[in-house]
């Protein structure tokens, strides 16, 4: 069980306060940006708590109002408060349980359709729709990095970047294959289809986190940018692709302005794939990684998103269900994250 702390919170306040106000504190442009960011994080913290136990207590007193005298109107309207309470306590409860090494950082999230053409490239059209909407719901800014269309529908590949504060930590349960039965509307027969797509979600790696990567392991090709169906895009050649050449980690951006801009981005993403790799094979140095490849396919979904004979998706690591599929696929999938979030606490 992970709790508020509070009182803990207070004290690593005061210390950087104390910092801040130190001698030779601005001397460090660097450091001192840090310190105020994770200061004004902090406080925003304690200010979120402080406010829930006001509004606590205003509320109790108004309970008690009531138990002397009945007052229909305002009944109802103590119910609706504790109510929006309720959702503001449970929104904290659900960032103590973010407390990983990355958590806070944003999330770039690339889709994969799995083996079945054009039936899987729907899915994962289908599954960035899904984020989009659940990105645009909490607060986040969804940003398209690169986009492939599949040749009748849905799309072979895309990247986008969701920014925001523990945008990371909220979506790293959504790695993982996601599998899809439905009546396939490109089924002339009209029979029933089974449909796979991956989902990976790293965190961004921010500027103070160093990686060594030797230049001359990276190979840099320019193209062309194509976007979606009128999207616009720049049609110079200006969209760069980045290839790890030692572990074969390719990463592309296209929607910036200018190669140099597409090309940074692309660092970004490619120092992300080396880090996550980097750590998963407990590596000290970025030249002994070596590529891993993961199947798209049965026995490896992490959730089942069924349309028919019957509604459901469950989440096959924490047993999290609900038959209204529609809402999770218009973006309703917090209690998926949050579900997931108390199981990764406990495994």
């Amino acid at each position: 069980m992970i709790h508020f702390d509070i009182s803990g919170l207070s004290e690593k306040i005061k210390e950087l306060e104390k910092q801040v106000s130190a001698e030779g504190f601005w001397d460090n442009q660097e450091n001192s940006s840090k310190v105020l960011t994770e200061l004004k994080r902090m406080q925003n913290k304690v200010e979120k708590f402080n406010n829930i136990r006001t509004e606590l207590k205003n509320l109790e007193e108004l309970n008690e109002l009531l138990l002397l005298e009945e007052d229909i109107e305002m009944g109802k309207a103590l119910l609706k408060a504790t109510e929006t309470l309720k959702e503001r306590i449970e929104k904290i409860e659900l960032e103590t349980l973010l407390s990983g090494k990355y958590d806070r950082n944003n999330a770039i999230v690339t889709l994969h359709p799995g083996a079945g053409g054009t039936e899987s490239q729907d899915w994962a059209e289908m599954l960035y729709r899904m984020y989009a909407r659940w990105g645009a719901a909490n607060g986040f800014e969804v940003q398209e990095v690169d986009y492939l269309e599949g040749e009748e529908a849905g799309i072979k590949s895309v990247t986008f970047l969701v920014k925001g504060e523990n945008a990371y930590g909220y979506l790293k349960g959504e790695m993982g294959v996601h599998r899809l039965v439905r009546i396939s509307p490109f089924d002339a027969g009209g029979r029933r289809h089974t449909s796979f797509a991956s989902v990976e979600v790293l965190p961004e790696i921010t500027e103070d986190i160093k990686l060594d990567i030797n230049p001359d392991d990276i190979k840099m090709d320019v193209y062309r940018a194509s976007g979606a169906g009128g999207q616009k895009v720049n049609k110079t050649s200006s969209a760069v692709r980045l290839t790890h050449i030692p572990t074969n980690i390719v990463v592309a951006c296209q929607t910036e302005r200018s190669q140099v801009q597409n090309r940074e981005t692309a660092m970004t993403m490619l120092k992300s794939k080396l880090l996550e790799l980097k750590e998963k094979e407990h590596k000290e140095k970025i030249e002994d990684l070596k590529g891993v490849h993961r199947e798209i396919a049965w026995g490896s979904q992490i959730r089942s998103y069924v349309f028919c004979p019957y509604t459901l998706v469950k989440d096959h690591r924490t047993n999290c269900e609900t038959g209204n599929v529609e809402a999770v696929m218009n973006g309703e999938i917090d209690n998926f994250i949050q579900e997931y979030l108390k199981y990764n606490v406990n495994n």
